[in-house]
């Protein structure tokens, strides 16, 4: 086939894969498969510290019901905590807040047994210490270190996802860091001990579509973290105030964060590109959302993994397209769009 008929083929197989995405309609909750957040509030300190805590929290409530995941919420009063706890084999709420560690820690152990490729969301809202040796979460009661988690997290065998917007969590990063994992903190090392603020603009982000750079209609996990970290700094820069929190991002596994400065948009910059793509942390958090857009929804697990993996061969074709002869690179793409479009199609075939 010569290039400019298969420049046809590559259009109408791309015009395919968007057009059905645009056409797909949501999937009821109770057919998103096993997606969970266990949203945890700290202890406020001040009442002031509080009041934002219940704000973000409210933020990602609402992020969850518009993205019909069932949210077990830890840290407010009891009333609350039932009414927003939909999962039936979570344990119920407690009446005393001594056991708000007790109620994290057997939370982390019921969803990380479950088999099933849907990911399990872990957020905490408030303060953390660190004491040179661990790193901890403030929570009503007894306080719950990185250990106490990464033990809770041991048998996981779902994706996980730890978003910690507090003081001091960096520290996190070495005790959770695994295959399958995204740790976000709030600041760079545990020494990091003010009032953390990266909270405020995750929240806002992670329901919304305002931190959508790419335009595909969600908000990846990355695009939240890169919106988050660059808006707190924007905070301290506007304020001439030297900044005392830095967000880091950890998903390979290699338990070494990476900050947001280092990206150019949703790419790393050159000047940090590696020989070995792997090395380079945000390729798994670009395929992550909590709200999912409609097209998205559709997707099962299997057909999200195939497609993650389609397009992680385009992205490597494209790499290589200046060594490649241009016959060889339509081929190889068209034969990448092909695989895209049929997956698209046949998931706009399946009942909702």
């Amino acid at each position: 086939m010569k290039p400019a008929k298969r420049g046809v083929v590559l259009a109408t197989c791309l015009w395919l894969v968007m057009a059905s995405a645009e056409t797909w309609a949501l999937q009821p909750p109770e057919m998103q498969g096993q997606t969970g957040l266990i949203l945890v509030v700290g202890a406020e300190g001040l009442p002031e510290y509080g009041q934002q805590f219940r704000r973000w929290a409210e933020r990602w409530q609402q992020a969850a019901l518009d993205g019909g995941v069932p949210c077990s919420l830890i840290g407010l009063n009891p009333a609350t905590e039932a009414e927003t706890s939909p999962s039936t084999d979570a344990p119920p709420a407690t009446a005393t807040n001594e056991d708000d560690r007790n109620r994290l820690l057997e939370l982390l152990s019921v969803e990380a047994a479950k088999e099933t490729r849907e990911p399990l969301w872990v957020v905490f809202l408030g303060h953390g210490t660190f004491d040179q040796k661990s790193a901890r979460l403030n929570l009503r009661g007894p306080d719950i270190s990185a250990e106490d988690i990464a033990a809770a997290c041991r048998d996981n065998h779902r994706p996980l996802i730890v978003v910690l917007c507090s003081s001091c969590s960096s520290p996190f990063i070495n005790a959770l860091s695994g295959p399958d994992r995204v740790i976000i903190t709030a600041t760079k090392d545990g020494n990091e001990v003010q009032y953390s603020r990266f909270g405020e603009a995750f929240s806002l982000a992670i329901g919304s579509l305002e931190a959508d750079v790419d335009r595909d209609g969600q908000t990846s996990v990355l695009e939240a973290w890169l919106y988050a970290a660059r808006r707190t700094d924007e905070f301290y820069r506007s304020e001439g105030r030297l900044a005392t929190e830095h967000a880091l991002l950890e998903d390979n596994g290699d338990a070494k964060g990476v900050r947001a400065e280092l990206f150019e948009g949703l790419k790393p910059a050159s000047t940090v590109q590696k020989d070995d793509p792997a090395a380079i942390d945000g390729q798994k958090a670009a395929k992550l959302c909590f709200v999912r857009s409609r097209a998205e929804r559709r997707l099962t697990a299997d057909q999200q993994i195939t497609r993650d993996a389609l397009e992680a061969q385009l992205e490597l074709l494209k790499q290589r397209k200046s060594n490649m002869d241009q016959t060889e690179y339509l081929q190889q793409l068209e034969t990448i769009f092909r695989a895209l479009a049929e997956i698209y199609e046949s998931a706009e075939g399946q009942s909702p």
